[in-house]
């Protein structure tokens, strides 16, 4: 959805649970910025790139499933880290699936790299519903999130 008073296109940049922990949980994994910090940085980069970028997080999948449900709504492209509701939430993969099924890039992001992590995690129930994936890249993977989303925006 344009915000009309800054004709920006809306991105929700949607955060799983345990990133509000971020800096704290695991530095040598997530990194010692908090989320405070990405946010931050997710409106910079947004700004940059002519997006309208909200930054939101939950440890509730069910208020997850919902942010999905209001990007479909308002139209809104969806940047997701779904954190552990990668490996295993069918309701959100089915919610997610609603948003590229409306024509909206949703890029799913993760700051470490599952596939080189426990077993358990190198699996996603997402990244087949998304329109692409970005591993491994630390907070700069959400930029690499945001510019994929504003390349298909402006080339669809």
């Amino acid at each position: 959805m344009a915000d009309a008073d800054k004709g920006r296109q809306t991105v929700l940049v949607v955060n799983g649970p345990n990133l509000g922990r971020l800096g704290v949980r695991d530095p040598d994994v997530y990194g010692r910025q908090d989320l405070a910090t990405l946010t931050r940085d997710c409106e910079d980069w947004g700004k940059q790139l002519g997006l309208d970028v909200q930054v939101l997080q939950s440890d509730d999948e069910g208020q997850v499933i919902r942010w999905m449900h209001q990007a479909v709504d308002q139209g809104s492209a969806v940047v997701l880290n779904p954190a552990a509701f990668t490996h295993y939430s069918y309701g959100l993969a089915d919610a997610a699936v609603q948003v590229t099924q409306a024509g909206l890039p949703l890029m799913e992001v993760h700051i470490s790299n599952p596939s080189s992590r426990e077993a358990f995690r190198r699996r996603s129930v997402i990244s087949p519903v998304a329109t692409g994936t970005i591993t491994g890249m630390g907070f700069y993977g959400y930029r690499l999130a945001l510019e994929a989303v504003a390349h298909l925006l402006e080339n669809a």
